[in-house]
C-alpha cells in the first residue's frame, strides 16, 4: 500500500477525520437563520466518513450532498446513514472539492468542517461562492492563529505547512471582501482536538500496525501522527480550527 493509502485505512472507521465535534457542529447550527418552512439543498465539502454530515441530516429539513475524494469515506458515511434511516436525506458524491460541476445558487448552505485547507481558505470562498444562492449560508473550520504573536517554532511550522493559516481578524476581511458577511464565528476547544480527533486516532494505532504487519511505512505514518500530536501539546494555546458561519450578500 501507499502512504496515502495507509492513511486512508487509519482513517476510515473515525468517526471524523479532522478536530471538530457534535458540539462544536451544532453551535455552528444554532447561528444560522434558516428558514423551517421549506426543503434546504446543503452540500458538505469534504466530509470524510461524514461525523458531521450525519448531525447536519438530523437536525435540518434539507437535502445533503456529501462530497469526498475518497471512495472508502464515502462507504463508511453511506453505512452509518442506513443505519440511522437518514440515507434518504444524504446523497453521497466522489470528487475533489475543486473540481465540481454544481448549478449556479444550487445550494442554501455550504458546510466543510476541517476540510476547506486542501484547496486554500480564500479559493474555496471564491470557488463555491458561485453554488451559494444569495443570502444563503457558509460555515467552514480553518486553522487559525488564536494568539497575535507565538514561538518561532510553531510559527516555522506552520508557514512551511499550510501559509493561509493567519488570524480570525484576516480570515473574516477575506471574507469580506469576496462578498460574504459575518454571522458568527468560534474557535474549537481543546477538548475537540483531543479527546474527538487525537485520542481516538491514538487507540487506533495499535490495531493498525497489527494490520499492517507493522510494516516500516505503517511505521512512518504513526510516527508522523504522534509527532503531529505532540505538537499540537506543545503549542495548543497558539492554534486551533476558528469555524466561520458567514452569509453571501452579492
Amino acid at each position: 500500500m501507499t502512504e496515502l493509502e495507509l492513511i486512508i485505512d487509519l482513517h476510515k472507521n473515525s468517526e471524523r477525520q479532522g478536530p471538530g465535534s457534535e458540539k462544536d457542529t451544532g453551535r455552528a447550527l444554532d447561528l444560522l437563520n434558516l428558514p423551517s418552512d421549506q426543503t434546504l439543498k446543503v452540500a458538505d465539502m469534504g466530509c470524510g466518513t461524514g461525523g458531521q454530515t450525519i448531525s447536519l441530516a438530523k437536525n435540518l429539513n434539507g437535502q445533503i450532498t456529501a462530497v469526498d475524494l475518497f471512495p472508502e469515506f464515502l462507504k463508511e458515511l453511506d453505512e452509518k446513514a442506513q443505519k440511522l434511516g437518514l440515507k434518504d436525506k444524504i446523497l453521497s458524491l466522489e470528487r475533489s472539492m475543486d473540481d465540481l460541476s454544481f448549478e449556479k445558487d444550487e445550494f442554501d448552505l455550504i458546510w466543510s468542517e476541517a476540510a476547506i485547507y486542501n484547496i486554500g481558505f480564500e479559493n474555496g470562498l471564491k470557488k463555491w461562492k458561485d453554488y451559494l444562492k444569495v443570502g444563503g449560508y457558509l460555515a467552514v473550520s480553518e486553522v487559525t492563529w488564536i494568539t497575535q504573536s507565538r514561538p518561532k517554532e510553531i510559527e516555522e511550522f506552520w508557514k512551511a505547512e499550510y501559509p493561509e493559516i493567519d488570524t480570525a481578524a484576516n480570515k473574516i476581511m477575506q471574507l469580506e471582501n469576496n462578498g460574504y458577511s459575518l454571522v458568527g464565528y468560534f474557535y474549537l476547544s481543546q477538548d475537540s482536538w483531543m479527546e474527538s480527533y487525537y485520542k481516538p486516532m491514538q487507540a487506533g494505532f495499535e490495531t493498525f500496525l497489527q494490520r499492517h504487519n507493522n510494516s516500516e511505512l505503517a511505521g512512518k505514518v504513526v510516527k508522523d501522527y504522534q509527532a503531529e500530536i505532540d505538537l499540537y501539546q506543545k503549542f495548543k494555546d497558539y492554534y486551533s480550527y476558528g469555524f466561520y458561519i458567514a452569509r453571501k450578500d452579492w
